[in-house]
């Protein structure tokens, strides 16, 4: 993989987002991790990659698990100077993030929590016209610390 540590890279223009397609599978968890803790270095935001990347690692895992995906997008943006969002999209838009609740002997099941408990907000958003959505992007945000 290229790094993204370059003068090159880190010169932006309006709200910078870097994305990429991976494997859906778990495994990609792991590159999306590196991913975005080289982003989050070349914006200088280095103080967000334990959440940010802990928040990758649950949307990588549930588009696996709960997806028939054979893709995922990852993206890393700034939305503005206040907000850092990570997402992952996929082409299954019927299967909705819930927010649920594990018994404490269940195995999984608190994926979303953890995001719901790092994230300053989290949600989806439907990709498509015509009210058949081909996609859907979960997402997470984080408070950069600019503008506070």
């Amino acid at each position: 993989m290229t790094s993204l540590r370059t003068p090159e890279a880190a010169l932006s223009v309006g709200h910078p987002t870097y994305s990429q397609t991976f494997p859906c599978k778990p495994s990609t968890a792991e590159i999306g991790r590196d991913l975005v803790r080289d982003v989050l270095g070349v914006w200088h935001l280095d103080n967000l990659a334990d959440r940010a990347t802990l928040i990758v690692t649950e949307l990588v895992a549930n588009a696996s698990r709960h997806t028939l995906c054979s893709e995922i997008r990852l993206t890393i943006a700034l939305p503005d100077a206040t907000r850092l969002r990570v997402g992952v999209v996929d082409r299954e838009p019927a299967r909705l993030p819930i927010l649920g609740q594990a018994a404490d002997d269940d195995e999984s099941g608190r994926g979303l929590l953890l995001v719901d408990a790092v994230a300053d907000r989290w949600g989806y958003d439907l990709y498509g016209s015509g009210g058949r959505p081909w996609g859907k992007e979960v997402w997470a945000e984080l408070r950069t610390g600019d503008g506070e």
